[in-house]
């Protein structure tokens, strides 16, 4: 979401729309900021509530690695994706860069959610995960309603590191 909306600000800011670029800009940084600030503060509380009702991930628990589910998602959500980019780029011609801008300050509260998670996790000495079969067909919803709990494993477990990051190898000595 990040770099789409940084693509269509910027082509957004070519073109000088009805309000012009001043007026257009402004208020896409004022988008941004109160987008990023929604994502990242909402359902927080269920957040906080399936990480303390986490349970041991056991033997039939299937993690699949973060690549997995970063893929899944992008394929189950791709659509919505596109349709976001195009509206992005359509709403420049009324306000340049603002709806770029916006879907930026979507990806940028993704990011200080995942980082509020890793954080979290960090505190919690122990990496959460989703059940694969609680999760949505689309590869999205970690918070939906059909998650009862999350399971939870050392920070030394899968391929990720807290907060969905991909872990960095150990440097050789």
């Amino acid at each position: 979401m990040w770099w789409l909306g940084v693509v269509a600000a910027g082509v957004g800011v070519l073109v000088p729309g009805l309000t012009g670029r001043r007026i257009g800009v402004m208020a896409g940084a004022a988008l941004f900021i109160v987008a990023a600030a929604v994502v990242a503060l909402v359902r927080r509380k269920r957040y906080t509530a399936l990480a303390r009702a986490a349970t041991r991930a056991g033997r039939h628990d299937v993690l699949q690695d973060r690549a997995v589910t970063a893929r899944a998602w992008r394929r189950g959500h791709r659509w919505w994706l596109l349709l976001a980019f195009a509206a992005a780029l359509g709403s420049a011609f009324a306000l340049p860069a603002a709806g770029g801008m916006l879907l930026a300050g979507c990806g940028a509260g993704l990011r200080l959610k995942a980082a509020w998670l890793g954080r979290l996790e960090r505190t919690e000495d122990a990496l959460l995960w989703v059940r694969v079969d609680w999760l949505a067909g689309n590869g999205g919803r970690p918070a939906g309603k059909a998650v009862k709990a999350y399971r939870s494993t050392g920070i030394a477990a899968g391929d990720a590191a807290p907060g969905g990051a991909r872990r960095r190898a150990a440097a050789l000595v």
